[in-house]
């Protein structure tokens, strides 16, 4: 029996005759260089797609060409948070001819030091990282790369070149003063994983601190060495006012996936918001503002921190000054939960 070949692939040279250009302007344009014209572009990228032509890019990367794909390290894609700052990285990119990679950590430092190797190995143009307690060799080997990094979604700690984000522990302190200011004076606080997620923690920090100014204190901190969850939340909302300590008046909540789930079993068990119980979670997500009394809570500008951070990529690959910390800020929403 005879094998059959597979087909032969087609060729830049193809391209370009097909396309009556030369063979290096069909390579610059399907590399996306700003000095072809847009007209030839058209050209190139029609020839290429009618011959079904793919650009070798790993031989691009090992001749030492320029690449088009921004390493993107993210703890979780389980957490909605995440896809929307992904979606800002790669509506700017995409915008500009780069093209996102992702790796996906899983908050854990070992896997992310891991990912840093992995993609810093092909040289990508540059790097966006949400980092999740970053080793030592992780910040070495970002400090060497030859390349812009932006740490994002927080500026309370030092990054190795840019930082685009929010500070969490003043998201924490402004939620409490908030709440204060609002009479409240029992709190208690329900949280996923804060051992893995420093951010929660920075968050939780501060909103302690707030209530340490105010002469008060947490009646109960209540945690769970799980990822967060709609389910989480409200399990621990259950286990929380069924336990012998004293009910608190308001329950702040480490992301507005565990206060949807507190609000959730205040319906099922009959407990009216905010009369008998208050809550405030962190984030905005919309099926917080959604639910029949719109959540309380902080938003976070997820899709701005993802467009600036691969805004910042580009401006330093086109030899632009960078701020070195970029505060995107936060938003205090008083919704109708507390």
């Amino acid at each position: 029996m005879n094998k059959q070949k597979p087909p032969r692939k087609p060729t830049l040279y193809e391209v370009a005759a097909r396309a009556g250009v030369s063979e290096i302007t069909a390579s610059r344009a399907l590399r996306g260089s700003n000095v072809v014209t847009p007209e030839t572009l058209r050209k190139v990228q029609e020839a290429a797609a009618s011959l079904g032509y793919l650009r070798n890019r790993l031989a691009g990367a090992l001749a030492g060409g320029p690449s088009n794909q921004v390493g993107v390290i993210l703890p979780s894609l389980s957490n909605i948070v995440f896809p929307d700052v992904l979606k800002g990285v790669e509506d700017r990119l995409e915008h500009a001819g780069f093209h996102p990679v992702l790796g996906i950590s899983n908050y854990d430092p070992q896997q992310e030091q891991q990912l840093i190797s992995n993609l810093l190995s092909w040289r990508p143009a540059g790097l966006v990282i949400a980092p999740s307690g970053m080793t030592d060799a992780s910040r070495a080997m970002l400090s060497g790369a030859d390349l812009p990094v932006v740490e994002i979604m927080d500026i309370d700690t030092d990054p190795v070149d840019m930082a685009v984000g929010m500070s969490h522990r003043g998201a924490g302190l402004a939620m409490a003063r908030h709440l204060l200011a609002r009479g409240y004076r029992r709190f208690a606080y329900i949280g996923h994983d804060i051992a893995r997620d420093h951010r929660a923690a920075a968050r939780l920090e501060g909103f302690k601190s707030a209530l340490t100014e105010a002469g008060s204190t947490l009646s109960a901190c209540v945690t769970f060495a799980e990822p967060s969850s709609v389910a989480l939340g409200r399990r621990g909302l259950r286990m929380l006012l069924e336990g012998d300590g004293a009910s608190p008046d308001l329950v702040y909540f480490s992301n507005d996936d565990m206060a949807v789930g507190g609000v959730f079993h205040c319906m099922a068990a009959g407990i009216s918001l905010p009369d008998q119980l208050a809550i405030a979670g962190f984030n905005g997500l919309e099926i917080g503002q959604s639910l029949p009394i719109p959540l309380t809570t902080t938003a976070s500008h997820r899709a701005l921190i993802g467009e600036t951070a691969a805004a910042c990529i580009l401006k330093r690959l086109t030899g632009e000054d960078t701020a070195r910390m970029t505060d995107v800020g936060f938003s205090l929403v008083a919704g109708g939960t507390s």
